[in-house]
């Protein structure tokens, strides 16, 4: 069974860093696709970044250009998501999600005129971690 489990999250002041985790298991850890989303109250989820595992490919929205990081540890199975100099905009609740077959696995975001990360592509969920950036 594929399981994708968050963690990392906290309350932090605008400027400061966390780095969020998602610890993976039920498939083996070189061929996939992580994704990292993530929900404010009263809005759509919406795609942060994503990493493939064979692949190397590496997507960032606009949002994470230049602040964020993603990255893999294949001997922990785990895809982290280093997040610096966060604004209360960030504040949200984050998700990692995994796809372990089809397209997302040659490229985690959708390409297009618009390049872009879909939830809709993603099979396996976790339940979130909680990320509060204060003014």
């Amino acid at each position: 069974e594929v399981q994708v489990v968050e963690s990392g999250g906290a309350l932090v002041q605008a400027g400061g860093s966390l780095r969020l985790s998602c610890a993976t298991s039920g498939f083996t850890f070189d061929d996939y696709a992580i994704g990292w989303f993530r929900q404010a109250p009263g809005k759509e989820r919406e795609g942060v970044s994503c990493i493939t595992g064979k692949y190397d490919h590496i997507y960032y929205a606009n949002s994470a250009k230049g602040r964020f990081t993603i990255s893999s540890d294949e001997t922990k199975n785990t895809v982290y998501l280093q997040m610096n100099d966060l604004k209360p905009e960030d504040t949200a609740v984050y998700y990692c999600a995994a796809v372990i077959e089809g397209l997302r696995l040659l490229q985690c975001s959708t390409p297009g005129n618009s390049e872009s990360l879909d939830p809709e592509e993603y099979d396996y969920w976790g339940a979130g971690t909680q990320v509060t950036v204060s003014p």
